[in-house]
């Protein structure tokens, strides 16, 4: 029998446990045991899709259970109705979760909208005018997707437990709120909470409120959700359906002359049939003029039946019939009146400043379904305030030497409360054209920021791909170096709550002395001036006059970014893509949540150095 020598390492079960993503490097002390008072780092109300989305990203970023607890008055995730579509850039940021396989798999992706419109021919009654893609700017998943509510929820909760053993407390209502200094200035908000009747009140150093257009969070902080309600009253149906009508599996705008019918296709059932959305107008719009109270609208909301939906439905599809396919076909329904309203204030401070309770999601903006917008939004609220606050919490930021208020913290309001008044408008804008007459419309919504001294970018057509700050990183196919893998460029920012340099050099790479190679060791000389992993450099290069290898390079460029290091024009030409001159290249900088934080040009590494330390103190 053969004779060897076996050695085993110590860190060998490193390689065959799950993978998990890791920790943030905490340069701060951890919550101090006390036995007297429950206290948290982050306590979180609601465990909808936005708070299920914060409370994974804020384990995934080294929060343990000591430190985070999520609280939901639902006993378990949702069972039927509420919202159902995925945008192109939400199934980007569960892609960087590695969450997506299953929701791109099973979900309906929607790839075209199918437009109808009254005839001319009165026997037709209507007709398809067009086709068009359903996703029009350039996106790496170039469709929506509709997948239940529920279904995400459980998806991110399932995650969730691999980070928490306790995961949600669920039946657990929020009774009060508030913020109380003088108890403890260092956990000053005060929660009391329920749990199947029995009362108890817990401490944290942030709160959260992710729970619902009806929020206690913000009530309790005294905030308003400011806006109006427009005239429309629709019903909304999830079904399995019996038609004629040849688009039912399309996403389809029905203009008819009996009213107008949203159709969004959805999953298909464990029993094998395929889900149905409906969207129909009830008629009989409130008139303004009659100075009708909000009770007149109320009142016809709730004549709203099934019953009537489904007429409704009917004329609309006429000449082609609609129906459910089987008693009990219909899976939920709901009447509601097309209402936009977001909150001044996304946060509360305390008396010195501190930002301390947060609203997200639907607590500080609510609008129509229909756009497919709402849950998307509200988690992306929730992956901007993530990072910031895991920053801040770990002690990463210059702020937390200090010991002043975070201006991190600040950025949350700023951005998330802009992108919300964008979205009100697109929405009021859509849901008014819906009700009236079907056209296009454009979403466009983005994180504000500056560039360099110079914009190396060419170009004004942000929507295809070039960098901008207040942007996301568009996702371009490229070739790795190290072993010639074709990679996805957003599969090397994934979210474990890191910045990255992109690097994209320009054709001088070769020589030693050039702009790129002077770069890159500036680079190399930065990156350790910060916490440990905190940085991540991924460099790109433009077609070279000659084959080359690891020597006839910089070194920092192997140091740093050896298996992160591509060919940009052996499949997509990233440099037209991104706007980048391959004589001059340029510099960017990834913020964790994917969106570009500034760019400069190729030589300007101070002020990519000055950028990144008004956000990571240095060691």
């Amino acid at each position: 029998m053969p004779v060897f020598t076996e050695y085993s390492s110590a860190s060998r079960e490193l390689r065959v446990l799950p993978s998990f993503a890791p920790p943030l490097p905490r340069l701060a002390p951890s919550v101090p045991l006390d036995s007297k008072t429950e206290k948290y780092e982050v306590v979180i109300v609601g465990a909808g899709p936005a708070g299920l989305m914060l409370d994974l990203l804020l384990a995934r970023y080294g929060l343990n259970d000591d430190s985070l607890l999520c609280v939901d008055s639902k006993p378990t995730t949702l069972k039927s109705g509420q919202a159902d579509g995925l945008q192109p850039r939400t199934l980007e940021t569960l892609k960087s979760l590695g969450l997506a396989d299953e929701i791109l798999t099973e979900g309906c992706q929607m790839w075209q909208v199918a437009f109808w419109n009254p005839s001319a021919d009165k026997e037709k009654i209507i007709e398809r005018t067009s086709i068009v893609p359903d996703v029009a700017v350039p996106a790496r998943f170039p469709h929506e997707v509709t997948i239940h509510q529920g279904r995400i929820e459980r998806i991110l909760e399932t995650d969730l437990l691999r980070y928490s053993k306790r995961g949600v407390q669920r039946n657990t209502k929020l009774i009060d709120v508030t913020i109380d200094e003088e108890g403890d200035a260092e956990y000053p908000v005060l929660a009391e909470i329920e749990t199947e009747g029995q009362r108890r009140t817990v401490r944290s150093k942030y709160l959260v409120g992710a729970d619902g257009a009806h929020s206690m969070v913000r009530r309790c902080m005294g905030l308003t959700l400011e806006g109006e309600s427009l005239d429309h009253i629709w019903g909304v149906v999830d079904l399995i359906v019996d038609t004629d009508f040849p688009d039912i599996r399309r996403r389809c705008a029905i203009h008819s002359p009996a009213g107008s019918v949203m159709v969004i296709p959805r999953e298909r059932t464990a029993t094998g049939d395929y889900l149905t959305r409906l969207y129909v107008q009830v008629p009989g719009d409130v008139d303004p003029d009659n100075d009708q109270q909000p009770g007149d609208t109320r009142a016809r909301r709730s004549k709203v039946t099934e019953k009537t939906i489904f007429e409704n439905a009917a004329k609309a599809f006429k000449p082609y019939y609609i129906r459910p396919k089987t008693d009990g076909a219909v899976d939920w329904w709901a009447a509601y009146q097309i209402g936009q309203r977001v909150t001044d204030n996304f946060s509360v401070k305390d008396s010195k400043g501190v930002n301390r309770v947060f609203i997200a999601g639907d607590a500080c903006h609510t609008h129509s379904p229909k756009a497919g917008q709402g849950m998307n939004v509200s988690m992306m609220d929730s992956y901007n305030l993530a990072w910031k606050l895991a920053y801040s919490i770990h002690g990463l930021t210059p702020a937390s030497v200090s010991g002043q208020p975070d201006p991190i913290l600040d950025t949350y309001q700023a951005e998330r409360h802009t992108i919300a008044q964008e979205l009100i408008e697109f929405d009021r804008a859509f849901s008014s054209m819906f009700s009236g007459q079907i056209g296009a419309s454009e979403d466009g919504v983005g994180v504000r920021g500056l560039n360099g001294n110079k914009n190396p970018i060419t170009g004004t057509d942000y929507l295809s791909g070039l960098l901008r700050p207040g942007r996301r990183l568009l996702n371009v196919r490229l070739v790795r170096h190290a072993d010639g893998y074709r990679r996805d460029l957003q599969d090397d920012f994934t979210s474990i709550g890191r910045f990255r340099i992109l690097c994209l050099t320009s054709s001088d790479l070769l020589y030693p002395q050039g702009t790129s190679a002077r770069t890159l060791a500036a680079l190399g000389a930065i990156i350790p001036q910060f916490p440990q992993s905190i940085l991540e450099q991924v460099v790109i290069h433009p077609k070279l006059e000659k084959d080359f290898m690891w020597n006839d390079i910089p070194r920092e460029l192997k140091q740093y970014s050896e298996m992160s290091f591509y060919s940009g024009y052996e499949l997509d030409d990233v440099y037209s893509t991104f706007g980048v001159d391959p004589a001059h290249g340029a510099l960017a900088i990834v913020r964790p949540d994917g969106y570009i934080g500034i760019v400069a040009e190729l030589g300007d590494v101070k002020h990519v150095e000055q950028y990144l330390k008004t956000l990571i103190r240095t060691i």
